[in-house]
């Protein structure tokens, strides 16, 4: 039996608010940050350079400056000054991609280095505590990079 046209607009019609159900349910667990999640730079001490692996960042009078490959400076400057963490109790389980990431703070003199796990969200400090970052915000924390020519 083959369906009329006015069964075939309710089947669509109902598979569209469906799909709308499950993208708005979706978007609701992804883009809420939890509640127990803290700012990780204080605004009195801001941060003011990050090397993630050999790709850097710096900020000079007010203007974040970036690593000639990197094609999202400011954006990749805002999601890591402005990132949020939750103190984790004990040790995650992780994946084995680790990036070294180095950070500067304003006004203490030494860097700190930390181990960041971009895949897991997962950040340790130099004193080994964890941090997961709330998924909404991990996007931004990888730099977009330029391809180098291969000119031969």
């Amino acid at each position: 039996m083959a369906l009329s046209r006015k069964n075939w607009n309710y089947i669509i019609i109902g598979a569209s608010v469906f799909m709308i159900s499950v993208l708005s349910f979706i978007d609701d667990k992804t883009a809420n940050v939890p509640d127990d999640v803290v700012a990780l730079f204080d605004p009195q001490l801001p941060l003011v350079q990050l090397h993630l692996d050999d790709i850097w960042l710096s900020k000079k009078e007010d203007k974040w400056w970036c690593h000639e490959q990197v094609l999202n400076c400011q954006q990749w400057a805002q999601a890591w000054q402005n990132i949020s963490v939750s103190p984790l109790t004990v040790q995650p389980e992780h994946g084995t991609y680790e990036q070294t990431l180095t950070i500067a703070i304003s006004n203490i003199h030494t860097a700190q280095q930390w181990r960041y796990f971009p895949e897991d969200g997962l950040l340790q400090s130099s004193s080994k505590n964890w941090y997961q970052i709330p998924p909404s915000l991990r996007a931004d924390l990888q730099p977009v990079l330029a391809i180098p020519s291969q000119s031969k």
